[in-house]
């Protein structure tokens, strides 16, 4: 047997509800001859008899009745996917990656990067190291360093400073043990900073910078952290001056294909402007 078409089918469908060649030929477009050959085909490639034929029209057979049910389904499921697919891809989406700092400010800052009425979905990511543009692991990243190789479009952004801080409700003393982050994972000069200079003092260890600020905000010890983390948290002080050395700028990249697409502009605009705003905390002047 030939394996049935999904165009006959569908053609079918019109013949049976519509109960002969002239009203499915109304429906489709198509002329009464040219669908009751290809109805005839059906029956040949199904080996059963779909239809009784009479000058009254087209009469659903036994074997035309259960196919009718077959197709409901098929239709319905066809109906699914196309309203599944419609869902999934209405919106186009921008993927935002940077390190943990980062992406946590985006992420309470999200609604300055896309608000309600914007014509495209939001993803906010944290940047693996490695992450590669070129090959559109995210739309857009907001980098410590400037890529130097790959297709990619880079804007200049604020600069991030770095200082010690401790929880609010320690008192500041010479002793107070430090916190550091692991030297397995450690790849900034500022993650690097407590390893190399207060190494003997080092009593807590972490791989994660979430768990860094849970790890200082207790009490557990004094660590290096971003000014505009620090500098925004309550239950945090800092000690001294900015570190010395360990500024540098952010950078916003993005392929510099995609970068062109109206709603990856977007998104680099409100990134640049939203930093900008905040530019005074980013350089620790808010202590």
């Amino acid at each position: 047997m030939a394996e049935a078409a999904w165009d006959d089918l569908k053609l079918f469908y019109h013949v049976a509800t519509e109960g002969g060649l002239s009203g499915a030929a109304t429906r489709t477009g198509l002329s009464a001859p040219t669908i009751g050959r290809r109805m005839l085909a059906l029956e040949r490639a199904t080996g059963r008899a779909l239809f009784i034929r009479s000058q009254q029209g087209y009469r659903l057979a036994h074997d035309g009745q259960i196919l009718l049910e077959h197709v409901r389904a098929m239709r319905n499921a066809a109906a699914n996917i196309s309203d599944w697919h419609r869902d999934a891809f209405a919106l186009p989406i921008v993927s935002v990656a940077s390190d943990a700092w980062v992406a946590g400010f985006v992420a309470d800052h999200s609604t300055d990067i896309r608000g309600s009425g914007d014509g495209f979905r939001f993803c906010c990511k944290h940047a693996h190291r490695g992450l590669d543009l070129t090959f559109r692991e995210a739309d857009v990243a907001v980098l410590y360093e400037q890529p130097r190789s790959g297709n990619v479009a880079v804007r200049r952004s604020v600069n991030i400073a770095y200082a010690v801080y401790r929880a609010r409700n320690m008192p500041e003393r010479e002793d107070f043990p430090w916190i550091s982050i692991g030297t397995e994972v450690a790849s900034s000069p500022a993650e690097k900073w407590v390893f190399e200079n207060r190494e003997q003092q080092i009593h807590t260890w972490t791989d994660s910078a979430a768990l860094l600020v849970r790890l200082i905000r207790n009490g557990a010890g004094r660590g290096v952290l971003p000014a505009f983390v620090g500098e925004g948290d309550p239950f945090l002080k800092r000690e001294g001056e900015l570190i010395e050395g360990l500024t540098h700028p952010l950078w916003i990249a993005a392929n510099d294909d995609d970068r062109r697409r109206p709603e990856v502009r977007t998104v680099i605009d409100r990134l640049a402007d939203l930093f900008k705003r905040e530019e005074a905390r980013f350089a620790g002047a808010s202590a």
